[in-house]
């Protein structure tokens, strides 16, 4: 009688992300997972802890040598907002891959043993499987992502009747674009975008983030910049992931109301990224009900509601870093009348907690 064949055992494990044996094994995972995006990518990961300065964790499922389940971590510390494991860390997604159940239960057990060794009161998960007993936090966010048209002119007439009102009076202004990655592109983005979310009531993330990321991308990401007169009004930074593009972090400064610069800059991703293959269009989260929602409904986009699964050591102190929380209300109003200056030599300090 033959002797059953011995099925090698799940084990989790925490791989040298810097051995880049090791990272291109996580990669050619994630790129193979349906559910992939590019905050599972070690190079995200990397960015992140270069720019940000807060730690990063790593847990692979494996049978043998084959990759079953990822979940990566960022490690939060924040005074002002708490201390947690995110999952992906200053990003809109990057909960557990993985190939079954019981594979996700396993990473999900293991991230919460990591968090408690740490010191950590709170797990969140942005997307992926609800692991048992884990709370489902949901009713904030939304996504917004939709196929691509077959040329600008059906992109045009896709979007819903007044928001392409829009972007016709904005072609009418004449102006003018640019894309790259160069210092030049660096240096103006993250002025317009520093401006862009202090008017919003929010701190900017630092610089050095974003130079992380886009260095630790490269061909993958680039930034789109809107001129009038010759002065940056827009701009955007944008990530490629298979066939998606995604916009990620953009804005525009008060001129750009009037002239439309935001419709405008938009309406050109999305023919950028189709003439560069893309077929997707995800334009990542927004909160309900706030003005970024209704933006992207206006341009054709149907909502999607994001589920996000949390575990906290205390239910009743659950860290909670959404602006709409009425924790933040006052800061929100305060924020937005601080000089441009102050708030961002300030704002990169506050916002590494958010995460």
């Amino acid at each position: 009688m033959n002797a059953p064949a011995r099925i090698p055992l799940l084990a989790i494990a925490t791989p040298d992300l810097d051995d880049p044996e090791q990272a291109r094994r996580i990669e050619a995972f994630v790129r193979a997972s349906p559910g992939g995006t590019p905050f599972h990518l070690p190079r995200w990961l990397a960015a992140v802890e270069q720019g940000t300065r807060q730690r990063v964790h790593c847990l692979i499922a494996e049978r043998g040598e084959t990759i079953l389940g990822l979940l990566p971590l960022t490690e939060i510390r924040s005074r002002l907002f708490g201390d947690a494991l995110v999952s992906s860390g200053f990003a809109t997604g990057g909960g557990i891959l993985a190939e079954d159940d019981r594979v996700a239960e396993a990473l999900a057990e293991a991230a919460w043993s990591l968090a408690q060794k740490l010191g950590c009161p709170d797990v969140e998960l942005r997307g992926g499987p609800i692991p048992s007993g884990w709370e489902r936090r949901e009713g904030v966010y939304a996504d917004f992502a939709k196929p691509l048209a077959a040329s600008d002119e059906e992109e045009l007439a896709r979007i819903r009747r007044r928001q392409r009102a829009e972007v016709r009076k904005g072609l009418e202004n004449k102006l003018e674009f640019r894309m790259g990655t160069s210092p030049r592109d660096r240096d103006m983005h993250y002025a317009v975008y520093a401006e862009s979310v202090r008017n919003l009531g929010s701190p900017v993330f630092p610089r050095a983030l974003f130079e992380s990321v886009l260095d630790a991308f490269g061909d993958d990401a680039d930034i789109l910049t809107v001129f009038h007169d010759g002065t940056p009004v827009a701009s955007l930074l944008n990530l490629y992931h298979g066939e998606a593009g995604m916009p990620y972090w953009g804005g525009g400064v008060r001129a750009a109301r009037g002239l439309r610069a935001n419709e405008i800059m938009y309406f050109e991703f999305l023919n950028h990224a189709r003439r560069r293959g893309c077929k997707i269009a995800d334009f990542g989260r927004s909160k309900l009900g706030s003005g970024a929602y209704s933006f992207k409904k206006h341009w054709g986009f149907e909502p999607e509601p994001l589920v996000y699964a949390g575990r906290s050591l205390d239910p009743e102190k659950t860290r909670d870093v959404n602006p709409n929380n009425p924790r933040y209300h006052l800061m929100v109003r305060i924020w937005q009348h601080v000089p441009l200056f102050a708030a961002n030599r300030v704002g990169p300090w506050l916002s590494r907690g958010l995460g």
